[in-house]
């Protein structure tokens, strides 16, 4: 396993445990606005762990394509990031 996600990991471990803490505070019916609050801190978790992704990716995976010099290998990981963008904006 990569030493570079451990961080990201861990978040996503506490992020599953926050779920799970949603199902169950709807399964006791809790009240609404709660959940909600607890689902928007899932939310800017899962958020903050995607931009240290996406942060990791350009200092490792985009880096290495453009000191490479190999010009298909950085119009790869530009259309990898284009097409991400396009999905995220759907």
């Amino acid at each position: 396993m990569s030493d570079k996600f451990q961080k990201e990991i861990a978040r996503l471990k506490r992020i599953e445990g926050q779920a799970r803490g949603i199902a169950k505070m709807m399964e006791e019916d809790r009240y609404c606005i709660d959940i909600l609050q607890q689902m928007q801190a899932m939310e800017a978790a899962l958020k903050a762990t995607k931009q240290k992704v996406l942060s990791i990716h350009a200092g490792c995976c985009v880096q290495d394509a453009i000191e490479s010099g190999d010009t298909e290998a950085q119009r790869e990981k530009f259309t990898d990031l284009v097409e991400l963008f396009g999905k995220v904006n759907r």
